[in-house]
């Protein structure tokens, strides 16, 4: 397979930075529980008090456009041509780097070059709208193991489609995998908001982001699995230090995150998309967002820079409808100026994001690759920072949303 270079093009738009507030009533809040380090688990943030705080920080809201041109100089290199909507990279120990295709094919780069036999095929409902194979990662004890996480869309025998995440084991050559046991089963889903991205955090734990299954009220449903982030064992179990005892949920109030990040502090990064006009005619306002265990980000009840007691304001919004992808904290040493940057690929905005913070606000926002091919990269879907320092992407140019080019989807290097 050949691999080649894009030039760096990015677009300069204007940006009108404001922040609103806006009053409301309250929603129940989560309660009030001290996470215990030796009880399953250990906290993955937020202050002693077990209760979250939501963030005060100023709401930063794009008017115009997304932001401006990108001033670091990097390139874009094409690693793997020719697939079908890459969804998800997960890097081997070995370099490698094993990716689901959403129409359910698992796959296989190795030493940079693409393994043409899929190394399995997951049982996925037919693929349309959002649904499909979407998310994977890697077990924490992967070299022991051998063992993955895929999030996927599933037909029950009785009817009905739902998401699930499922563990499989990979062979030794990693040529072949086999599925292992269904983890977690019977999260809603729809043809949109279908969530999917997964992350093993810093404390073991399996955090899954799911969509609100075009069920708005699924999100403030602390009994549904719809429209939130997950923390789970690697077994599937509820761990005894959640905020919501007893219950999956660890972030509320989610419409559709395809991106999330561990911060040092333990803190989560979150993006979201924001409403396409089934409420109010809201439209527009996909959001990044700083939460904390227990947090509630408030889908349905806010958007925007608007506040409420007990629900998290975003800290940087957009009036034109983004939507976001997957996201990263860069902490590689390959593009040094990006250090401690959250990266963050765009769908409908067509470019890779980045965003720089101060705390828990925003003080610098820029747009890289901006455009369709060939001039920028598309439909950003997964951001990942690579072993290698580098940042490794996948393009949804062919999802039926892009301008699908003859050499289909790519995965994509980001170096200086």
């Amino acid at each position: 397979m050949r691999r080649s270079t894009l030039a760096l093009t990015t677009l300069a738009l204007a940006t009108a930075v404001v922040g609103c507030r806006r009053e409301g009533s309250n929603p129940p809040p989560p309660p009030s529980t001290v996470a215990d380090e030796d009880a399953g688990g250990t906290d993955a943030g937020g202050d002693d008090s077990g209760s979250p705080s939501p963030s005060t920080a100023k709401c930063e809201l794009v008017r115009d456009g997304f932001g401006p041109a990108g001033e670091v100089a990097v390139r874009a290199e094409k690693v793997a041509t020719g697939l079908e909507v890459p969804w998800g990279l997960a890097f081997l120990p070995n370099g490698d780097v094993l990716f689901t295709e959403r129409p359910g094919r698992i796959r296989l780069l190795h030493e940079g070059e693409l393994v043409e036999e899929p190394v399995a095929t997951v049982p996925v409902t037919k693929t349309r709208g959002e649904g499909g194979l979407l998310g994977i990662t890697l077990a924490p004890d992967f070299e022991q193991s051998r063992a993955f996480y895929v999030y996927y869309t599933h037909q029950k025998p009785e009817g009905g489609e739902v998401n699930r995440v499922e563990r499989w084991k990979l062979s030794e050559d990693s040529r072949s995998a086999s599925a292992e046991k269904v983890i977690l089963d019977d999260i809603p889903a729809a043809r949109n908001h279908d969530g999917g991205r997964m992350h093993f955090g810093p404390d073991g734990m399996l955090y899954v982001g799911t969509g609100d299954a075009a069920k708005p009220d699924l999100s403030q449903d602390l009994d549904s699995l719809a429209g939130k982030i997950l923390r789970i064992t690697p077994e599937g179990d509820v761990p005894d230090d959640n905020p919501w005892p007893g219950k999956r949920a660890f972030i509320a109030g989610i419409r559709n995150t395809q991106g999330f990040a561990f911060r040092d502090d333990g803190a989560l990064i979150v993006t979201d998309h924001g409403p396409s006009g089934e409420l109010l005619g809201r439209r527009g306002h996909d959001e990044v967002s700083v939460a904390r265990p227990g947090s509630n980000l408030g889908w349905p009840t806010i958007y925007a820079c608007e506040t409420q007691d007990e629900l998290v304001t975003p800290v940087l919004t957009w009036v034109t409808a983004a939507p976001p992808g997957g996201a990263a904290l860069y902490q590689g040493d390959a593009i040094p100026e990006w250090k401690d940057s959250l990266l963050v690929g765009v769908l409908g905005g067509r470019h890779l994001h980045r965003v720089v913070f101060d705390g828990d606000e925003v003080a610098h926002h820029e747009v890289y690759f901006r455009g369709d091919p060939p001039g920028g990269l598309g439909r950003i879907r997964d951001v990942k920072v690579g072993p290698d320092g580098n940042v490794w992407l996948t393009t949804s140019n062919c999802d039926g949303r892009g301008t699908c080019p003859a050499d289909k989807d790519w995965i994509v290097k980001i170096t200086k």
